[in-house]
């Protein structure tokens, strides 16, 4: 006869299975080569059960941790009964649960006395694997082979001995082939650990015990979402807005979603989409998923057990060959950028109707992927660097947005400026709050930044910004926050706007590559403004007046944003 699961152990268990992520992130964050894992901390650790259900995580990147089952079920149906206790499963291919080429899983079965009992997960963004571009970022790719090597499901561990023939051909397809090997020891430290503190939770409480407690947790996520879903209204909501353009056409993308909501279900439908795009805006159909659940999860129950139990009640809904469901060979590198940010964005607006005292403007949109590369054959170097510089989130209905803060698929960090000064042949000139980004309302939405780099040596730089042409909007009255805009040589003679709105309104893509540097050249980010909540003329006159103090509004928007002719600064 079963033994009923106490509260306690339950909770007990299945707080273990969090920290045990928790474990594994520290782990790789310590071993790893790449800055854009170390400093940036571009990666995610997971545990999933033996069907491939999610059961626990950290705070990592919600992009990663919603798509990763589906690299599990990939790896699973690849080698079906030859995936064995030290085999290793290494992939990244988009379409096979990959959000794009540069994020690279790896897979390992656990078992405890010859029983399969769970899987864990590793997944990282690395510094470069091939392509047209360096930081394989190439906002011009009309085909997938151009955005760098593309792994199916294969064993790069097998009896935990390396394969060696296989980590060769990776190195020969990077132009940073120096952090291949130390990245790889990373994720398998990472695999160990996960390895290690599971096998004493099953040591300590028992094979049975564990197993039920992944059960429950899975149980438990999905009785509360499902309560969470029945204390919105009941309805059919339906939002639209555009993806400024797909890096090869500079015409605005239309995107569509449809939120139902029926009692303890949730339907998120994407139909009336753009068909699939040209350029690298398509988001292969694990990602576009991961984008609605981590987008649903703000306003559901943000603080119930983050695992696969959350998915049962919500239905999505995603025809094929759309912007949102490419078919190969469709290039894919800034869906998991821009367009996961959109997926979330769509159901956001959806929600201001339902639920207007809860939703918040806009966030500023994606994480501004800005990159560097640096040859010189004559000297065998050949590094690629890149900084993700964040901007303001929404207003709130009861304060105002975030200033320049990571976006919501990511949870990423800025790289160092005195690290990134310290490898790479750069100088951070210029970070500063950019005044008048912010949505006006209510409350404000946060502030964008302005960034500046100079190059010390010639290079090659990619940029894929999204709401460049149209800012983050507002909710409930509130007005849209400030585009991004990239210029090079600013406040010089040399000043030119390579994209965004230039002087005379004209409109250029801020999705661009291989745009050649000199040593010497500057270029400037101008991040966007997170979207206002509520009308501004509701906005109380000390919070104006402390704006214009600490110059987050000018005079100019004190009258065309908010209606008051003159203030004076407190």
């Amino acid at each position: 006869m079963k033994r009923k699961l106490d509260p306690i152990t339950f909770e007990v268990v299945r707080s273990t299975f969090d920290y045990i992520t928790k474990m594994m992130s520290q782990t790789l964050q310590k071993i790893s080569f790449s800055p854009i894992m170390y400093d940036q901390v571009d990666f995610s650790n997971a545990l999933f059960d033996d069907k491939a259900n999610l059961i626990g995580q950290t705070t990592n990147v919600p992009v990663h941790l919603a798509a990763m089952h589906h690299c599990v079920n990939a790896a699973v149906e690849a080698f079906e009964n030859d995936f064995n206790e030290g085999d290793v499963v290494i992939l990244n291919d988009p379409y096979r649960g990959g959000t794009h080429n540069m994020d690279v899983t790896f897979v390992t079965p656990l078992f405890w006395e010859g029983r399969l009992i769970a899987y864990a997960c590793s997944r990282g963004h690395w510094q470069d694997m091939g392509g047209k571009a360096a930081s394989s970022e190439s906002p011009t790719a009309v085909h997938i082979a151009e955005e760098g090597l593309r792994l199916p499901p294969t064993k790069i561990f097998v009896n935990r001995e390396p394969v060696t023939w296989l980590i060769d051909i990776i190195r020969n397809n990077t132009r940073a082939p120096y952090f291949i090997d130390g990245d790889i020891r990373a994720h398998m430290g990472a695999l160990n650990t996960a390895e290690k503190y599971f096998f004493e939770l099953v040591g300590k409480y028992g094979e049975e015990t564990v197993r039920a407690c992944m059960k429950e947790a899975l149980d438990y996520t999905e009785r509360r979402t499902r309560a969470a879903i029945a204390n919105l209204p009941n309805g059919v909501y339906t939002a639209d807005d555009y993806i400024d353009a797909d890096g090869v056409n500079n015409e605005a993308i239309y995107v569509k979603a449809t939120v139902t909501i029926e009692d303890e279900d949730i339907t998120v439908d994407l139909t009336g989409s753009s068909p699939t795009v040209d350029g690298p805006v398509n988001y292969p159909l694990a990602g576009t998923c991961s984008g609605v659940y981590f987008g649903l999860k703000f306003f559901l129950d943000p603080d119930a057990p983050p695992n696969a139990g959350m998915y049962r009640p919500i239905n999505i809904v995603v025809p094929e060959n759309t912007v949102f469901n490419p078919r190969w060979p469709a290039p894919v590198y800034y869906g998991n950028l821009i367009t996961s940010e959109k997926v979330a964005d769509l159901i956001w607006m959806c929600l201001e109707e339902a639920i207007p005292e809860k939703i918040v403007g806009m966030p500023y949109a994606d994480c501004n992927p800005i990159s560097w590369g640096i040859v010189d054959a004559r000297q065998g170097v050949s590094d690629t660097f890149g900084e993700l510089p964040p901007g303001g989130w929404g207003g709130t209905p009861f304060g105002d947005g975030m200033n320049a803060t990571y976006s919501r698929h990511g949870n990423c960090m800025d790289f160092t400026p005195e690290q990134m000064e310290l490898l790479y042949p750069v100088i951070c000139t210029e970070r500063e709050f950019r005044t008048d980004s912010a949505g006006a309302g209510k409350y404000r939405g946060g502030l964008g930044l302005k960034v500046s780099w100079k190059l010390l040596q010639n290079a090659t730089m990619n940029v894929g910004m999204g709401r460049s042409r149209f800012g983050p909007p507002g909710v409930c009255g509130g007005k849209d926050g400030k585009p991004s805009s990239v210029i090079l040589n600013m406040g010089t003679e040399k000043e030119k706007v390579i994209g965004g709105y230039t002087k005379d309104h004209q409109y250029l893509m801020t999705m661009f590559d291989n745009y050649p540097m000199k040593a010497g050249d500057t270029v400037t980010m101008i991040t966007q403004g997170g979207g206002g909540y509520g009308e501004p003329k509701e906005r109380d006159i000390e919070m104006i007046k402390k704006d214009l103090e600490n110059e987050v509004i000018s005079e100019a928007a004190v009258k065309d944003d908010y209606g008051c002719d003159k203030l004076v600064a407190v």
